[in-house]
């Protein structure tokens, strides 16, 4: 408990005032910094003001040396819950007298300096004044404070104040006014602060309760797109195997999984098993989608998540959410709203274009600045691990080793870009995979909103070395500026150096689907030597065709010919009338280049196992054959790893065992997992005795592949590695541009 001090009693008793200014930088703004400050001031008594400007929060102090003491010391130590603080910097100035402490207004232009917080999920004291009915806000759908609410996807600049939000056009009520002018006040100077009779409101096709027709709609199984915080979502009643289904056939999206939003923890435990971390990712005021081992018994719709044994489970982060929710009294299917692989929808002006998959549209006048997805996130070895970072975790920074101004483009699929200055890296929220203009569009105005926001003029640019993507065709038309090119999975290992605050030298596993290696052929199969200057290819998987190109991504049957050629099983051999075909120009090399692909070789085997012969979505065939793999099976298939230059993996010898084995495809599977772990170890170890690098990182999409990540880090460890894995940042393609800025920013440190 901190004492009041007194402070102008206290000048005359042979004590002598102090005065500082003081600098706090971090994620200061919109998190109720100022009233905590005030408060804090007010406390002990001492004299002063504290504002916001570009650069951050502003304090000047004044009272007697030991209470100033302790309040520089609690500037930190009492932070608010949503606040962030990197640095507290002071120095002394003339004493002035001043009576009081206050928050003085925020002065215009300047370096924008400052870090903006994430949005925040509804916070308790929010949430008991929802369900109070003598409150003034009981059943507000935008009830918010200082401590949880809209932050990021409402910010249009800086300083973070309400005219620079879309906020601006609601004007305070005389109540709300008064809670934001009060210091006593949980809402004051909280910039989204509003009220049923000065804020936003929800409309529905005209009708009188937004609310409750939503939930008849959706008791009634129709599909109705709701406008959340970064966009819109469609909702379904997840127990409704037809509402679903319809679901999937309006958005044309045949197999991936829905999400899931449930009420609460206690709901979520009667769907999933959900262990003490789970828990806490669950309900962490992110509130992302967890990926958690989906119950036998979870009376969910056999169409949310076919043939999958994990849900993604969300709980409510919005009043509206908890509204919703509540009064439909089980999960709804929430997934974002869009057309086809375009970007979510967040505009109202765009929202027409859902009416040929929504029965009704329940939208709000909030104007969303910054679309974004929600996040998505697992366990994995007792810890968080990202895989979708976005909603909930952006803009908040990650840490690097350079201060220069550096801008990355990122991967074409899973796109996110990535800014960077003053030792932070501004990872952007999911874009998306950039192959139509709507997604090149978001890509551009993402890039355009983070160098405003952060005051960013990058002189650096950094893109994948693959010449059509659309990201290195954006970097390269960029005018005065230094390109600087980055190998796929060069940047896929710095990215996961990055994410454990390490800088190498590491033997990096880069595993993923396809990446544009500089001898012309599709890397994916990858051992390096790396750190942030550079890297060598010492291993990798033994190439193989891809016969007609793109067209083996999107047909597993494809990479099953290319490895097995005449000795594919005829019961393979028949499902394909092409079969001769394709064979022809994969033997002449027509069209078909030569990967190493870790993905394409899962593709195979599930091919192979009679699993997945056409894909519907990027990665399916693998996460199915993960899906079905025996856990109780011990056995592992034999791989030929051959010690060289490179050291060279031979997957050729995995799809032929599996092809030969007569067991049930479960156990083929598992089999097949245990190989590729076994053989990657392997590898690693000729490797270490080479180059005495005893640390792994391991990168690459393939590694959201649970089993196979798990197999890998086990065995690793038992022969005396260190490994690395991503936890902060994604595996696959989404964490790519933190890899291409630091191995860009660290040249210019050099």
């Amino acid at each position: 408990m901190l004492r009041r001090y007194r402070l102008a009693a206290t000048y005359t008793d042979h004590v002598s005032p102090v005065r500082l200014a003081i600098r706090v930088s971090g994620v200061v703004q919109g998190v109720g910094y100022r009233p905590f400050v005030h408060a804090l001031a007010t406390r002990l008594g001492l004299a002063g003001h504290v504002g916001n400007d570009a650069s951050g929060v502003f304090i000047e102090v004044e009272g007697v040396d030991e209470a100033v003491d302790v309040f520089v010391a609690g500037l930190r130590s009492e932070a608010p819950p949503l606040a962030v603080v990197e640095s507290v910097r002071s120095a002394s100035l003339a004493v002035e007298g001043e009576p009081g402490f206050r928050i003085v207004p925020s002065p215009a232009g300047g370096t924008a300096d400052t870090l903006i917080s994430a949005d925040s999920t509804t916070c308790a004291d929010c949430l008991r004044e929802l369900w109070d009915p003598a409150d003034r806000r009981y059943r507000y759908p935008f009830i918010n404070c200082t401590h949880c609410g809209p932050r990021f996807t409402i910010v249009r600049g800086v300083p973070y104040d309400r005219p620079l939000t879309t906020m601006a056009g609601f004007a305070l009520c005389a109540e709300c006014a008064a809670e934001y002018a009060d210091p006593a006040d949980r809402r004051f100077h909280a910039q989204p602060v509003c009220c049923p009779a000065c804020g936003p409101r929800l409309f529905l096709d005209g009708v009188a309760d937004p609310l409750a027709s939503t939930v008849e709609f959706l008791a009634a199984g129709k599909i109705v797109a709701i406008k959340g915080l970064g966009g819109y979502h469609l909702a379904v009643d997840a127990g409704s195997d037809d509402a679903a289904a319809l679901l999937r056939s309006r958005k044309h999206r045949e197999d991936k999984p829905f999400a899931i939003m449930v009420p609460d923890l206690a709901a979520a435990r009667t769907l999933c098993t959900v262990d003490d971390v789970a828990a806490s990712m669950l309900t962490s005021r992110r509130r992302p989608i967890v990926l958690l081992p989906r119950l036998p018994d979870a009376a969910v719709a056999p169409a949310v998540s076919p043939g999958n044994r994990r849900l993604g489970l969300m709980l409510p982060y919005t009043p509206l959410h908890h509204l919703l929710l509540a009064d439909l009294g089980r999960p709804i299917v929430l997934t974002s709203a869009n057309i086809s692989d375009e970007p979510i929808v967040y505009r109202d002006d765009e929202v027409t274009r859902l009416s040929g998959i929504a029965d009704a549209i329940l939208s709000h006048d909030r104007p969303i600045h910054m679309r974004t997805d929600d996040s998505v996130v697992r366990p994995f070895r007792g810890r968080e691990q990202v895989q979708r970072r976005s909603r909930g975790y952006v803009p908040e920074p990650l840490g690097v080793p350079f201060t220069g101004q550096v801008l990355a483009c990122g991967a074409e699929l899973k796109n996110t870009f990535c800014l960077a200055k003053g030792g932070h890296a501004f990872l952007s929220h999911h874009i998306g995979d950039l192959e139509n203009y709507e997604t090149l569009r978001s890509f551009v105005d993402g890039i355009e909103h983070f160098r405003r926001l952060f005051d960013i003029h990058p002189g650096v640019v950094a893109h994948d070395l693959h010449p059509e993507y659309l990201s290195t065709k954006y970097a390269l038309e960029l005018p005065d500026v230094e390109q600087v090119s980055v190998q796929h999975h060069h940047a896929h290992i710095a990215s996961c150096l990055a994410d454990n605050g390490a800088e190498g030298p590491v033997l990096g596993v880069a595993f993923d689907g396809t990446g544009y290696g500089p001898d012309g052929t599709i890397w994916g199969g990858e051992f390096l030597l790396a750190d942030y200057f550079g890297f060598s290819r010492l291993g990798h998987l033994e190439p193989v065709p891809m016969p007609g190109g793109a067209a083996a991504i999107r047909s597993p049957w494809r990479m099953a010919l290319a490895y097995l050629g005449s000795d594919a099983p005829s019961s393979l051999v028949s499902r394909h009338v092409t079969w001769s075909a394709v064979s022809s120009m994969a033997h002449a090399g027509v069209n078909s280049p030569l990967t190493s692909s870790a993905g394409r070789l899962f593709d195979a085997v599930a091919s192979v196992v009679g699993l997945r012969d056409v894909i519907n979505y990027e990665g399916q065939a693998a996460i199915e054959l993960e899906q079905i793999a025996d856990l109780a099976e011990p056995g592992a298939y034999p791989v030929r790893v051959v010690d060289g230059d490179p050291v060279r993996v031979f997957g050729v010898d995995l799809v032929r065992a599996a092809a030969a084995d007569s067991a049930r495809a479960g156990v083929v599977s598992a089999r097949f997992h245990r190989g590729l772990a076994d053989a990657v170890v392997r590898a690693c170890s000729l490797l270490r005795e080479r180059t005495s690098v005893g640390v792994v990182a391991l990168s690459g999409g393939v590694f959201q592949n649970c089993l196979f990540s798990d197999l890998v880090v086990t065995g690793l460890e038992a022969s005396g590695f260190t490994v690395l894995t991503h936890s902060r940042v994604p595996t696959n393609d989404g964490g790519v541009s933190l890899g291409q800025a630091v191995i860009a920013g660290v040249s210019l440190r050099s």
